[in-house]
């Protein structure tokens, strides 16, 4: 078969962009990797979860 390159869709921008040799992957570009860690840092993404599913240990833990 050929040597087929994989095309994926950059999470932040939806631009299609290449796997391979692509230092940025998932994202199209530095910029797009940049802003997707400054959501996590100022907390514009979050995961959900379950607070009956948090034992108290931890939540000891994060208080302090």
């Amino acid at each position: 078969m050929g040597n087929k390159l994989i095309k994926i869709k950059c999470p932040v921008c939806g631009k299609r962009t290449q796997w391979e040799n692509n230092p940025y992957r998932p994202f199209c570009s530095k910029k797009c990797k940049l802003a997707d860690l400054y959501g996590w840092l100022s907390e514009e993404y979050r995961i959900k979860i379950n607070p009956d599913e948090i034992e108290d240990e931890y939540i000891e833990e994060v208080e302090r």
